[in-house]
This record gives structure tokens, sequence and C-alpha cells, in this order.
């Protein structure tokens, strides 16, 4: 069994047995293409390891065998293209079964994988050729992704080759396929100055920059180990079953959750390569191709149990995990009624790996992201970096005076003042905010800088957003606080309806009734704006900051309008338009 290797103690009895006794054995010098993809080749060639498909109702299920020799061949077209140990390579593949053929190659190679999205345009790309001075991009043949990588590559001298995947050549372009076969499936592990070292960089993401240039994290060549936990002990995967993790390669979650964790673990990876999420054409892909274990963030669970499950056979599933934003109740009471399923929930950043979690030993409590994962040392301070009280909101970070956790990043990559910054006081500092109960179980609260004082109180957004998702009106529910002179802050959300409702001024006042009757009066939203779409990062997530500074704009505006006429005063209406509602 391939995690002896690593561990001396695979079972465990409880949380607490687990988060003490837990230990990883690292090998010198560990390379996950030649210590796990090519020995499960030699030992259980026909084990499955890759199972995919896509909306053209193509799919293939590709052994360790077939992955291991794959990506021999791939990683002798990289050396023939001028790839060597070091060089940073770009992997933009959604999700095609070639990001597995590359990624393998370049661990085999020593080179860095920096994935990305198929989202991102031509400034986008040209900030991360310039600041990672990538060598190659590799590109799927979408005209439109490939054409914006052109105009990138101009202003970007680093970049020397561009690679296509797929049927359809591009000039300018070497097609990885029209001599792919040529390449020999074999590729002797490095040796002497070229071998692969622990501490080497393996892989390199950029972060999503909801708030500034997006930062380059790193991880070496360990890191894979660190999924262990993840895999095992979060996810339940089943040995010699299929895992099914929601997630674009171009995001941390797919190393989550598509390759490292789930091998060792011995469970296949399952991959529907969707152009676009549609609830119901995922649901019947995870039917038809018997998907056992399954993890998704809560806006995935809100819209398969919209479109409804009952029409699918989902009789192999046996474990859902949930991650990436904050499950709110009504979505894990709502599916456990229709699978009997208990979603557990879990914690993490590109930086680290899961670092919370619900472990499945004791019924998971709604709402919380659980309790720490072997090797992760939390703790809750104030602004003072004083440990807080039980349930006091605080900033939730990471102790390394013992060590950092297995898994954790070293830092960023290029980057020393903003490493130094995030490190500052001999602890990690995780930006986000959370409380502990009387048990031990910690509940993620938002980012520092989304809390909202208005009149005294510290409100977490999520905590408001979980009463407005019960509302049978709410799609989707981003609060903010805005800027009010007698509060402080005023509780403000941007609301998305469901279909077969209409934004109305009637409708945002039934909405804050709604939350005075379920909540604390002082959590009720004073301001209700309706839109048709939040607004988001390119990996999904809401962008509270980007509400913020457009209401900050429109108050200033409102505020330089009443000192260029003196005398006006204003009256106690919404500023968010005729659909918005102000208690």
């Amino acid at each position: 069994m391939m995690l002896s290797k690593f561990l001396s103690r695979i079972e465990f009895d409880s949380y607490e047995d687990l988060y003490k006794n837990f230990k990883i054995t690292i090998p010198e010098n560990f390379n996950f293409a030649y210590d796990v993809v090519d020995e499960y080749a030699k030992t259980e060639p026909k084990r499955e390891a890759l199972v995919w498909c896509d909306d053209n109702d193509e799919d293939h299920i590709f052994t360790f065998k077939d992955l291991s020799l794959a990506s021999m061949r791939t990683a002798n077209f990289l050396c023939e293209q001028g790839i060597k140990k070091g060089d940073r390579v770009m992997l933009i593949l959604r999700r095609r079964y070639e990001f597995w053929f590359f990624l393998l190659a370049l661990h085999r190679i020593g080179a860095i994988a920096i994935p990305a999205t198929n989202m991102l345009a031509e400034e986008d790309l040209e900030y991360r050729f310039n600041a990672a001075e990538i060598k190659m991009v590799v590109s799927y043949d979408e005209p439109s992704l490939q054409k914006e990588v052109d105009k990138a590559k101009t202003k970007c001298p680093s970049v020397e080759k561009l690679v296509t995947v797929g049927q359809t050549a591009r000039q300018n372009w070497v097609s990885f396929y029209d001599d792919y076969e040529i390449y020999p499936a074999k590729f002797p592990r490095p040796q002497g100055e070229e071998a692969t070292h622990n501490d080497d960089i393996m892989i390199v993401y950029f972060t999503s920059g909801t708030s500034s240039n997006p930062k380059m994290v790193a991880h070496t060549f360990t890191y894979p180990l660190g999924h262990i936990v993840t895999a095992k002990y979060w996810q339940h995967v089943v040995d010699g079953g299929r895992h099914l993790t929601v997630a674009e390669t171009g995001w941390a979650k797919a190393l989550w959750g598509k390759i490292y964790g789930q091998w060792i673990a011995g469970s296949a990876v399952f991959t529907y390569d969707m152009k676009v999420f549609i609830p119901g054409k995922l649901l019947e892909k995870m039917a038809e191709y018997k998907v056992t274990t399954f993890c998704a963030p809560p806006t995935v669970y809100r819209y398969i149990l919209h479109h409804g499950l009952s029409r699918y056979d989902l009789s192999s599933l046996q474990y859902c995990t949930t991650a990436g934003e904050s499950l709110n109740t009504d979505i894990y009471n709502k599916f456990y009624e229709q699978t009997g399923i208990r979603l557990q929930e879990g914690y993490g950043q590109t930086e680290l790996t899961l670092t919370t979690g619900n472990f499945g030993f004791n019924e998971p409590r709604p709402g919380s992201i659980g309790k720490p994962s072997p090797g992760y040392r939390m703790e809750i301070v104030d602004a003072e970096g004083k440990p807080c009280a039980t349930d006091e909101v605080g900033e939730l970070i990471i102790k390394i005076d013992q060590g950092k956790p297995f898994g954790m990043f070293g830092g960023y990559y290029r980057d020393p003042e903003r490493t130094e910054k995030v490190f500052e006081g001999g602890v990690y500092h995780t930006g986000d905010t959370a409380t502990r109960d009387k048990d031990g179980y910690l509940w993620f609260v938002g980012r520092t800088d989304d809390l909202i004082k208005s009149s005294g109180y510290r409100i977490s957004p999520f905590e408001v957003e979980e009463v407005l998702h019960k509302h049978p009106a709410v799609l989707e529910v981003a609060v903010t606080g805005v800027e009010d002179k007698d509060r402080g802050q005023a509780v403000k959300a941007t609301v998305v309806l469901k279909k077969g409702y209409e934004a109305s001024k009637e409708l945002a006042k039934e909405m804050q009734l709604f939350a005075k009757n379920v909540a604390a009066s002082y959590k009720s939203p004073r301001i209700i704006d309706f839109v048709t779409e939040l607004p988001k990062t390119i990996s999904g997530k809401i962008r509270r900051a980007t509400i913020r500074d457009k209401d900050a704009e429109a108050q200033k505006a409102e505020q330089t309008t009443e000192q260029k006429i003196p005398g006006q005063a204003g009256d106690d209406k919404s500023t968010q338009g005729s659909s918005g509602a102000e208690s």
C-alpha cells in the first residue's frame, strides 16, 4: 500500500489520536513523479489513476502506467524545446488530461510548474509572465485565449516558446502532438546537479489578488506529502474509488483534490472537463462514472440542490467535503436530507495544505471549519497579538516556533518583503478572522478587512449572509459595511435573486424584516441592493472589496455634490437606486 511508504501508522481512533500521533516519513530527495507514479506503474500498472471526460462525450481512463509513459514522453518533448531544471513553465490547460502529462513531466525535469486559469486576459498574463520570468507557455487550442497570450508575449522578453495541445495548429506555436509519438517513453531520474532536492521549488501558484497584484506562492518537492491528510483523513477517499474535486487546474484547489493526496491514498481522480458549469450535467457525470467521494465549494452545492438531486443515481457517493468559502447551515441540512451525507467543512489557503477540518470522527458542526490539522498549531489573537477568549473574534495565526507545519509554503517567490510581512512576529498571519468555541471548534468569520463595525458591534459578513440565504428569493448575497455617520458603518447586503423574483423596495423591506426575525436586530442589513451578478475574482470568490470601493466612491461623489449646493439637505433614501431599501 502506497500510504505505508510514508506513514508508519495509517488508522487512528479519534481526532485527538490523529492530531497527536500522525507523522510523515520524508524520503530523501522525494519526487512525486518517480516515487509515486512510477512506483504504481511498476507494482500495479493497471490501477486507475485518471478517469477523464468532457462535454463532447469523449472519455479516457488512464492507468498509472499510461501516465508514467505519457509524462516521460512529455519530459523528452520539453527538454527538446530547451526546458531544464529551474525553468518556469506556465500551464493554461483548464481540466484537459494533458495537464497531468505536463505537470508530471516538469516534476521529472525539476522545472517549476506555474498553473494558470484560462480566464486571464492580456494584462493579467503580462504581469505573470514578467513577475515569474516565464520561459514557456503551454495552452490548449482556444483561439481567444491564445490571442491574449500572443499579445502579452510581445511585452515579455523571457517567454521563448509557446506550445499548443489539441489538433489545431497556430502560427509561431509549437504543436505538442505533431511529434509526440516519436519521443521515447523513457526518462531516467536526473542525477548530480540536475537531480531534484526536497527544498527545491516544484510549483508556483498565483493567488487571486482580491486587493493587490497576485502573490506568487512557492511550494517545494515535499508539498504533495502534505496532502495525505487532505485526501485520506478529510476527504476520506476510497482505495480503488473515484474522487471528484470541482476545481479548474489554474487554481491551487486542483492540487488539493486532483492528484497528490488522492493517488498516494489509492484513489483514482475523476475529472469532468466542463467548459461551463451546468448543475444537471455535473450530477449526470457523477452518476454515470460512479464517483465515490466529492469535494466542492458551498456555491456548487447550493446550485446542485437548487437544481435537484432526485433524478440522479448517486448511490456510489460515500463522503462529501466542502471548502473555499463559508458553508451555511441551510445547504448542510438540505444536502443531508436528500443524500444522508453530512458535509465535512475544511479550511486552508494557497500558502498551506488543509489547515483545519471536520475529520469524521465526530458529527460535524454545521458552519464550523473544524479543528486544526495535524502539525498546525493555531491561535486566535486580538490586535495586540494576545489570545482571544472563547467566542471572541480575532485573527487566525499559525505558530511556527517549533517548526513550520508540513506542506506550508516557504515564502512568496521573489518577494522577500511580503514574505517578511506575513511571518511578522514569528508566526504566520492568515489574514482571516475566526472564533473558537468552548469545545475547540473553529468558526470562520472573514478576512480581517471584511469585519463590519456598527454601533459598537463587530459583525461578521458571513453571519448576515447565513440569515439572508434562508430567504427563498436569495440566490447569492455579499454583505459589506458602508460608512455611516451615526453608526460608524451600516450593514449592506448586495443580493442576486433567484429566477421568478423581481427587485423592489417591498422585497427589500421584506428581507430586512425576515433578518430581524431570525437574528439580532443589529445584524439586519440597513441597505439592500439588488444586482444581476456579484463581483468576483477569476477564481470565483466574491470581491467584497470591490463593493466597498464602489460605495465609497458613490458617497464621496454625493458629498462633493452637497458641498456644491449649499443648504441642500440629504434625505433618508437609499443611495443604492430604486431597488434598494434602508431601514
